[in-house]
């Protein structure tokens, strides 16, 4: 679909399809678990913590097909219209809304590369040494429980199929 055919509406927006995997994806990161049991810091920061910990491992799930490639880079554009919705509707004005996004992107792009290093160990050394640079927790958390939650996330994501990702269906 060309950028005229989507601007015009002529044709339908292929994220659209990828959608109901977004929305699983902030419902994960808002499970009471991160923040009750994990330590997440239930604040603006934590929050966005844990989505862009969760989207990570869903891009390095989708990294493991080649069928996957073109919806992951979907799903990440997705990413940007909801955190550019969400600073909007937060009162940031459109003059700066670029410059968060192009931040909120290299923390994204920094976690990605953080656990996509620390989960090629098969410890959680690695893993809770990124959880303790890369996550918001609550004073005296364990980054080590957050660590196995996160490893045991992706764990679950490696068994399922590519049809049931892009379905969104991620079973917790």
């Amino acid at each position: 679909m060309s950028f005229i055919s989507r601007i015009l509406g002529l044709s339908p927006d292929p994220r659209e399809e990828l959608r109901p995997l977004w929305h699983r994806i902030i419902e994960i990161a808002r499970e009471e678990g991160w923040y009750a049991k994990h330590g997440a810091s239930d604040t603006l920061q934590g929050r966005f913590d844990m989505i862009t910990a969760v989207h990570s491992l869903m891009l390095l799930r989708m990294e493991k097909s080649s069928e996957l490639v073109t919806p992951s880079v979907m799903l990440t554009e997705l990413f940007v219209e909801d955190m550019d919705g969400q600073m909007r509707e937060a009162g940031v004005g459109d003059v700066v809304v670029g410059k968060h996004i192009g931040k909120q992107m290299a923390v994204l792009g920094g976690r990605l590369g953080a656990l996509r290093d620390a989960l090629s160990y098969p410890d959680d050394v690695k893993l809770t040494a990124a959880v303790d640079r890369n996550l918001t927790l609550i004073e005296g958390a364990d980054s080590s429980a957050m660590a196995a939650a996160l490893r045991a996330l992706w764990n679950a994501l490696l068994v399922i199929g590519d049809d049931a990702v892009l379905a969104g269906d991620i079973p917790r």
